[in-house]
């Protein structure tokens, strides 16, 4: 049986930062209106240090219409990357809470994803304003 040679960490490689992060949770759901005007909205939080973000640390909300605009536009901007589907559109019982963290869960499975590949960190003209721009207007990237 081989056995590495096995090495003793320093505390900085312990404990320090990594040399590239990119921390990305969808979380705190919050439904709003009433009747046929209800929806749910996202929070994303970001933290990173990679230099394609210009925030380290951001937090903004989005509707899931957002995503899949969101979504429309990175098939649209990058023929080289497959970009993943996003959870399901549901149409009965979609404010019940099981439903609304299935639904969280599916969207920050699809943002981890996005946000870590190298191609759209680079290339992505939207990427980094969808997951940080408090202000977006997805209008400009159509």
């Amino acid at each position: 049986m081989y056995r590495q040679d096995m090495r003793q960490q320093t505390a900085d490689e312990l404990y320090g930062v990594p040399e590239n992060f990119l921390e990305i949770e969808v979380r705190n759901p919050q439904t709003h209106g009433t009747g046929r005007k209800m929806y749910t909205d996202y929070e994303i939080v970001c933290r990173t240090n990679i230099p394609a973000f210009k925030i380290k640390h951001s937090v903004v909300r989005r509707r899931y219409s957002e995503f899949e605009q969101f979504r429309d536009i990175l098939e649209r901007e990058s023929s080289r990357v497959t970009i993943p589907s996003l959870p399901g559109k549901v149409f009965t019982n979609r404010f019940a809470d099981d439903v609304i963290e299935s639904r969280r869960d599916g969207l920050e499975r699809f943002l981890q994803i996005v946000a870590g590949h190298p191609l759209l960190q680079t290339g992505s003209k939207v990427l980094c304003a969808f997951i940080q721009d408090p202000q977006l207007d997805l209008n400009r990237y159509a």
